[in-house]
Order: C-alpha cells, then structure tokens, then sequence
C-alpha cells in the first residue's frame, strides 16, 4: 500500500485501535493496555521481552513508587495539618483565598501526587466556601488548575515527566534531572497564576450553592417516613426479607423504633410494630404507600442533613475516582452496602441529579453519590483508591507522630536524586523500604494506594512506542509533520507537538499521549538534526497541561462532580489558558532547550 511496508500498517491500525478504545471507554483503559501488548507479542512485532520491557521501565517502577511515597505522607495527616492551617488563613478574604488555595497545592503537587493533593484539598475547599459565602465552584477549579501548574515543574511532579524522562534515556539521550523542567515550568505556573486570578476567576460559574446535602441532591420529594401499624404483615420479619421494598423501587434508608432510636445493625433487624421506616424511592412509587392500610405515612418534612444523624451513621458525598475499578459497572454490579456499608440516596451524573433507576446507572469518573454510611466506615471510604471524599470528616487514625519522618523521607528522595547521587528510581524505592519500615504505612497499606490501573497502562502503551520505532511507523508519522512545518524551522515543529500533545490529552490520559507521541517527537529532532530535548520536552508539558475539558486530566475529574460544573465550563475558562500556554511553550522552551 503505497510503498508502506506492511508491519508499519500494521502499528498504525493497532494505534487506531487504541486512540479509538481509549475515547470510547467502553474497555478499561488497562485492559485495553494488555490488549495492545498481547496483540504485539503474538504478531511477532515484539519480541516478549520487548513486549514485557514497559513493566520493567524505571518510569514505571518510580510512578509505582510514588503513589505508595505520597500515600505514606497523606497517612500521617500531614496534607490535613496543611489544609487545616491554610483553610484558617483563607477566611480572612475571598481574593486572598484563590492566592493561597493555588500557593499551597501547587507547591505540594511539585513533590507528591497531585490527584492526592486534589483529594486531601476538596472537601476542605467546599467547607471554606460556605464560610466565606462563596460557590465551591470559583475555589476548585483555580485548585486543580494550580496542581497541573505544580505538577509539571519537577520530574516527579507528574508521571509524564518520568515517562520523559525514561523514554529519552531508552533512547540514548541523556534525560532530565530533579529541576530540570522548573524554569518553563515555574512560568507557566506565573502567568498561570495571573490569568486565573484576574480573568479565569471572573469565567468561572458559580454553580454549587451553598446547601446542606439533602438540598445540594433534592432529596425533598424523595424521602417519607412511614409508622408499621400492628396488621402489618411485616411485623416480625427480618428487613433484608420485607416484601415492602421488593414489591415496590424503594430502599429504607433507616428503622426506627417507637421511641425513636436507631435500629443500626440492619443484618439482624426483625421489624416491630409502631417501627417508623425511613424510605426513599420515587414520587411514584412512594405515592403507592398511600393505598397501604398497614402503613401509616407522615406528614412531609423539611428534610435536613441532621435528620440522617439519629444512629451511628451519616450522609457524605462521594466522588468516583479517576481510573476508579468502578468504572463502566452499573450501581446493582458495586454492591457499596456489602463493602462499605453505605447506601446510595442519590447520584450526581454530568451535571445532572439522578434519583429513579439508581441500580441501572453506569458508573463515571467523577459522577458523585450521595452514601448514607456508618461513621466508623466513613474512613473506609475515604481512603479507597475508589473514591475522592467531598466531605469533610475527621480522621482518629492519622500517625501524626510519623510527621517527621515522612516528611523527611521524601526530602531525602528529592534530595539524593536532584543532586545525582542516586537516580530518581532508585531513591524512589528506598524511600518506600523506608516509609514501611518506620511505620509510616503498612504493607498492606503500601499495595493498596498503588494505582494498579496507571502501572498497567504505562506497561502496555510503553511498548507500543518501541514497536513504533522499530518498525519505522515513529519516523513516517515524524516525516509527514516535518513534511508541513521543517520550512517554518524547528520551532514550528515544536509548537505543532506541543498542540498535538495538548489535544490528544484532552481525549486520552496524558500517560498515554506521553508515550505516543514521544517516540514520533525524538524521530522528527532525528529527520530535522536538532535536538531532541525541546521537542520532547513540549510532548511532555503539553500532555499535563489539560484545561479544556473535565476529563483531560484526573484532577479536573476529580472536581466535575463536587463543583457541580458542565462540561462548557472547562472549555471557557481552561481554551484561553491552553491557548495562552501553547503560545509560551513554543518560545520559551527553546530558550531553555536549545536546539
């Protein structure tokens, strides 16, 4: 086919294939991963330690790594300590609010991970909202924001600039030291810093109203209580068995007894007379409760957050995380009551709020819940990988005494890498032996905050770029844009990755942009005899600078759902910025990259 040599075709369906499944998100990104490996393996493209190299990658083993670093940090309560301390600052002023939320999440996301940063920093952000009589919505979208700022200014700031990193010295090239992205990195997040505190803060919506739960989630219509009168049929039947909510699309949220007390432990309730059940359900089906004569209803109520604290339990916001495992599964499918014991009252879904029908919904990133859970499993939910709590809660178990020394381990990881006595990866793995073996975190505690979904995507797409290369499909993609800018000069070569980059991240993660296009950039320095540096450089800021829409990058997911925002928000206030950054990148990276 046109003098293309037919394993070369080859990558460049398989590339498709993976452009196409990654948009669609009907697979997971990580199987999708596996998939493509497994399809270069058996091809014959890669050999299997080829195929296999990507798990092996020091950008891998790090970013592993850095999770488990990050997680020994949040263990400790340090990041609360922070956002305490900050949210106390912050009401003194609105303005000096946006200054300092953005200060202090983009200095710490230059260290840690900034999706736990992002984490740690919402629900402290929704409380300072209502305190300062402002819309959670104008404080979190300049906090994710800044983390990209942050994130990009170090190289281990955000797993692109590991994967950078990795792929130039795979490459022969001589890869990037602790600060090496800081100068371009440190101007992006100034001029960052003055657009979103001037123009970008004035674009932003206010959409999230400050609202108790119940009103935030329009529960009002939603919610009866209704008295078993002495004919029930139900008295004396344990309430997992109750044909009332099997013949009818309702759930009790709780029993009382007669005097009012919560029945708690639902595995065991047998339902008495004059029992008051708390009952959610649709304006239809909860109307049929009227043509009942063993049920006595209520009067409606003004229904408020306190209403849900008579028993050991609570109502909290939930978020579903980036690369949540819940991803694409149906609510009836989670089963959140056998794992948390937590039911789910309502859903948040693209800015729409979801009451009927709520097993049949499909999970997505960012697509908030509000959970009705018992306070000692409030934690539980707090910490799993799954979810991103908009809620604030106290914490009892933090190892605040551990401080210092979490602190101190990742300084030394900084330290001993920024000053090449060791490399990034190996005192990344040093750290980790040292936050399990102070007790910062367990061993359990280490495998869990691992993002199994990240490691597994970076070991299927990484050896999509060695195919690349080894085929010769990196240098015809490099020739055909060389073909359209090398009259311009390099610097129109840079900046056509770096828009490239900056809107293929919008569509896929940005680990994956990173690992497509890095390999296309260092064949195109190759064709054009420059250096490699700049343009790989512009690949790499270019696929963590996403504002364009709330699924361009896992904080501005993280946030869609507790900011209430539309989809048209991002695109306003985040297309300038982009535009803005496109335009700097292309000048300033040179200047510190030279060709």
């Amino acid at each position: 086919m046109f003098g293309i040599a037919p394993e070369i075709i080859f990558v460049y369906a398989l590339i498709l294939l993976a452009v196409f499944l990654f948009i669609n998100k009907r697979i997971s990104f990580d199987i999708t991963s596996l998939i493509l490996l497994a399809i270069l393996i058996v091809s014959g493209i890669l050999t299997p330690k080829e195929g296999l190299s990507g798990f092996s990658n020091p950008a891998t083993v790090t970013i592993a790594c850095m999770f488990i670093l990050s997680e020994g940090l949040r263990r400790t309560g340090a990041l609360d300590i922070v956002g305490d301390y900050f949210f106390k600052l912050s009401k003194l002023n609105y303005r000096f609010a946006i200054f300092i939320i953005m200060l202090v999440i983009g200095v710490i996301s230059a260290f840690i991970n900034n999706t736990a940063a992002v984490a740690i920093f919402i629900p402290v952000i929704i409380s300072l909202s209502k305190d300062l009589d402002k819309s959670a919505s104008k404080l979190l979208m300049p906090m994710s924001f800044a983390a990209m700022f942050g994130g990009v200014c170090t190289l281990i700031g955000t797993s692109t600039n590991l994967l950078a990193d990795s792929i130039a010295t795979d490459n022969g090239l001589e890869g990037f030291g602790m600060f090496d992205f800081a100068p371009v990195g440190i101007i992006f997040f100034v001029v960052g810093f003055i657009y979103l505190f001037t123009v970008g803060i004035n674009l932003i919506p206010e959409r999230r109203k400050d609202e108790s739960l119940t009103e935030t989630f329009e529960l009002q219509s939603y919610l009866t209580d209704v008295i078993l009168l002495p004919n029930s049929p139900f008295v004396d039947t344990p309430l997992h068995n109750t044909k009332l909510i099997q013949d009818l699309d309702l759930d009790i949220v709780e029993v009382l007894d007669k005097d009012g007390t919560s029945k708690s432990d639902r595995q065991n309730i047998k339902l008495q007379e004059k029992d008051t059940l708390r009952i959610r359900g649709s304006v239809k089906e909860l109307n049929k409760l009227l043509n009942r004569e063993d049920v006595l209803i209520k009067p409606n109520k003004n229904w408020e957050d306190k209403d849900f604290e008579v028993g050991n339990a609570q109502l909290v916001e939930a978020v579903i995380a980036p690369e949540s495992s819940f991803e694409g599964k149906k609510l009836k499918n989670i089963e959140l009551y056998h794992q948390y014991e937590a039911l789910v009252l309502a859903i948040r879904q693209k800015g729409e709020i979801q009451q009927e029908h709520l097993p049949d919904i499909r999970m997505q990133s960012g697509t908030s819940l509000l959970l009705y859970a018992k306070k000692e499993r409030v934690n539980d939910i707090k910490t799993a990988e799954e979810f991103v709590l908009a809620t604030e809660i106290d914490v009892p178990d933090f190892k605040q005494s551990k401080i210092p020394v979490a602190i101190g381990i990742i300084a030394g990881v900084v330290g001993f890498a920024a000053f090449g006595i060791l490399p990034i990866v190996a005192t990344a793995i040093c750290g980790v032996i040292l936050m399990v073996l102070t007790g910062c975190l367990s061993n359990e505690e280490a495998y869990q905050s691992i993002n199994w979904k990240v490691i597994f995507l970076l070991g299927g797409v990484l050896p999509l770029g060695i195919a690349m290369q080894k085929t010769g499909a990196a240098q015809l993609l490099a020739d055909g844009i060389i073909t359209n800018f090398e009259a311009l000069g390099p610097t129109a070569v840079l900046s056509a990755f770096f828009f490239l980059s900056m809107m293929l991240t919008n569509l896929i993660s940005n680990q994956a942009t990173a690992a497509l296009l890095a390999p296309i950039a260092i064949e195109a320095s190759t064709v054009i005899n420059v250096n490699a540096d700049p343009l790989l450089v512009a690949v790499t800021m270019a696929a963590s600078l996403s504002f364009m829409s709330p699924i361009g990058y896992q904080t501005n997911t993280m946030i869609f759902g507790p900011g209430q925002y539309k989809f048209i928000d991002f695109v306003k206030v985040g297309t300038p910025l982009n535009i803005l950054f496109w335009i700097i990148g292309t000048f300033a990276i040179p200047i510190f990259w030279p060709f």
